[in-house]
C-alpha cells in the first residue's frame, strides 16, 4: 500500500507531493515555486512576500461570509537528517515513505511530517469544493527549523483574520496556547596543526545507536546525547593518559539531540589494553544508566592508521573540559505549568571547520525571557573560561499562555465532542513561530495543534495514520461550525 491510499485520500495525496520537493531549511525555493504554482492552478489570491512566505486566500463558502476569517499556517521546511549509512542527497532527493503498521515513516532519514503534515493539511482544504468554511488565509512560512526567519519577516499588514491555527504540534488530543522562546550559543575554538607522533596506538571512538529527538519536545525524556557520552569517555582516558586527538565530531543540528559522534585519537602504545578495557567497560555502564531512555545505545573503538595531524594540545585539553562542564538537558521544570519544562540547554553539535577552528553549537530555551538568558550566559562562560569564544544568537520570544483563548476552547470542545475524550490545553516547550505573529499581530487568539508524530527531527521520526484521521476530521469541522 502506497501513502496515497489512506484515508483521507485528499490529505494523503498533498503530503505525497510535499514529499516529493526537496526542502531543507533557507533552501526552500521549490517548495515555494510549487505553492505559488498550487495557488494559481486553482484561481486562488496567492501572494508571496519579500523573505518567501506564501498566503494563499480562499473566500468564504455560501453562508459564511459573515464567520470570522481564520487562518491556517505551518511551516515549509524540514530538519533534514540521515543515518549515517543511508545515501540522501536532501537538496535532490524525495522523501522515500513506507507504512510500518499503523504509522508512516521514511528510508532512513527525517520523514518532513514536521510540518509537511501541516502545509498538506492547508493545501487539501484548499483544493477542495466540497468543505464549508469561512474566509481562509493560509500562511506557509519558510525556514523555521534555523531560525523562524520567515516569521520573523512577515510583513505585520500581511494577515487580516483575527484567528490562527498553527498546524505544527505532535500530539493528538494536545492543544498549546503557549511555548518557548529560545536563543544560540554559538563557540568556536582556534586550534593549531601539530603532526601526529609516531609509536602510538591510534584508534577511532564510535557513539550511535541513540535516538536523539526534538531538542524542546523530547528533552525531558532523559534520552543520550552523543556529544556527551562521547566527551566523558575521552575526558576519562585524558585524565589517565596522554591523549592526541586528531578528529571529533558529533550531532548535527541546533534543535536536534545528537544522536552520533566520533573522534580519532591517540594514547601510548603501552595504554592500548587498559583502554580497550575501560571503552567495554564504560560501554556497559553508559547502557546500564540509559537502559529505559536510551536502550540501544552504543560505545566503540576500532584500531585505525595513524592521522597525519593533530589538534595542539593545550587546545585539545580545553576543549575536552569544557564540553564536560557544559549543561545539557533539563534545567527547571515550570512552576505554573505541571510536568512542563520552563528552561533547558541542548549541546547540539561539535565540528572541526575550516582555517583551523572547532565550532560549538548549542541552544537555549525557556518560558521565562530572563531564565532563557541566564541559562545562555552559563553556558558561554563554561567555554569563554576555557578560551573560546563566544556568540548568542538573536533568538525568539515565547508566547505567553492565555488560558481565556476562544478558539483554543472551541477546538478542545470539538474534540471532544467528535471524539469522546477529554483534551489537554497546554504550553510546549519547544519554539512555534505564534510569540513572533503575536508581536507583529497583537490581537491574534492562536493555538497550536497536530496529529501524532514522534521522533521527529531524526531518521526515526514517524507519523501515525489514525491520528491524521482524527486530526483531519477536528480542522474541517470546527472550519464548518466556526
Amino acid at each position: 500500500m502506497e501513502i496515497t491510499d489512506l484515508e483521507p485520500k485528499r490529505l494523503w495525496k498533498q503530503f505525497y507531493d510535499i514529499c516529493q520537493i526537496p526542502r531543507p531549511s533557507k533552501k526552500e525555493e521549490k517548495m515555494i515555486a510549487f505553492l505559488q504554482n498550487f495557488g494559481k492552478e486553482h484561481n486562488l489570491d496567492t501572494m508571496t512576500d519579500a523573505c518567501g512566505n506564501v498566503l494563499i486566500r480562499k473566500p468564504a463558502t455560501p453562508g459564511y461570509e459573515n464567520k470570522p476569517c481564520v487562518v491556517l499556517q505551518s511551516h515549509m521546511d524540514m530538519v533534514c537528517e540521515k543515518n549515517s549509512d543511508t545515501k540522501h542527497n536532501f537538496d535532490t532527493d524525495p522523501i522515500q515513505t513506507w507504512i510500518d503498521g499503523e504509522w508512516v515513516k521514511a528510508k532512513g532519514t527525517t520523514l518532513g511530517g514536521d510540518d509537511g503534515i501541516g502545509c498538506a493539511t492547508e493545501l487539501a482544504i484548499l483544493a477542495s469544493d466540497d468543505l464549508k468554511h469561512p474566509a481562509l488565509e493560509c500562511l506557509f512560512t519558510r525556514d523555521e527549523e534555523t531560525g523562524l526567519t520567515g516569521a520573523f519577516a512577515l510583513d505585520p499588514n500581511l494577515l487580516k483574520g483575527e484567528l490562527l491555527i498553527n498546524l505544527d504540534s505532535e500530539d493528538d488530543g494536545q492543544f498549546f496556547i503557549g511555548c518557548a522562546g529560545g536563543i544560540d550559543t554559538t563557540v568556536t575554538f582556534d586550534y593549531k596543526q601539530e603532526a601526529m607522533p609516531e609509536g602510538l596506538y591510534y584508534f577511532e571512538l564510535k557513539v550511535n545507536g541513540l535516538k536523539g529527538g526534538h531538542s524542546g519536545g523530547d528533552i525531558h525524556l532523559g534520552r543520550g546525547n552523543a556529544n556527551k557520552v562521547l566527551n566523558r569517555i575521552m575526558w576519562m582516558t585524558m585524565k589517565a593518559t596522554n591523549l592526541h586527538i586528531a578528529e571529533i565530531s558529533g550531532g548535527n543540528l541546533r534543535n536536534a539531540i545528537a544522536r552520533e559522534a566520533r573522534a580519532v585519537c591517540a594514547v601510548p602504545a603501552s595504554y592500548r589494553d587498559t583502554l580497550v578495557a575501560e571503552v567495554n567497560k564504560f560501554a556497559a555502564t553508559v547502557k546500564a544508566e540509559l537502559s529505559i531512555a536510551d536502550p540501544d545505545v552504543n560505545v566503540e573503538i576500532n584500531t585505525v592508521e595513524r592521522p597525519a595531524y593533530m589538534i595542539d594540545g593545550d587546545t585539545a585539553r580545553r576543549l575536552i573540559q569544557s564540553l564536560y562542564a557544559c549543561p545539557h538537558g533539563v534545567i527547571r521544570w515550570s512552576d505554573e505549568l505541571e510536568g512542563i519544562v520552563e528552561t533547558s540547554t541542548n549541546l547540539a553539535a561539535v565540528k572541526m571547520i575550516e582555517n583551523n577552528q572547532i565550532l560549538v553549537t548549542t541552544s537555549q530555551r525557556s518560558l521565562v525571557d530572563s531564565c532563557k538568558r541566564d541559562i545562555a550566559n552559563q553556558v558561554e562562560i563554561v567555554f569563554t573560561m576555557a578560551g573560546a569564544k563566544a556568540t548568542h544568537g538573536d533568538g525568539y520570544p515565547g508566547w505567553k499562555p492565555n488560558a481565556n483563548s476562544k478558539i483554543a476552547n472551541a477546538l478542545a470542545a470539538t474534540y471532544k465532542k467528535l471524539f469522546s475524550k477529554e483534551p489537554q490545553i497546554l504550553a510546549i516547550h519547544a519554539g512555534l513561530e505564534c510569540g513572533l505573529f503575536l508581536e507583529k499581530y497583537p490581537k491574534l487568539d492562536m493555538v497550536s495543534v497536530g496529529p501524532t508524530m514522534v521522533g521527529v527531527h531524526s531518521p526515526d521520526e514517524k507519523l501515525h495514520i489514525p491520528a491524521v484521521q482524527d486530526f483531519w476530521k477536528l480542522i474541517v469541522y470546527t472550519l464548518e461550525n466556526i
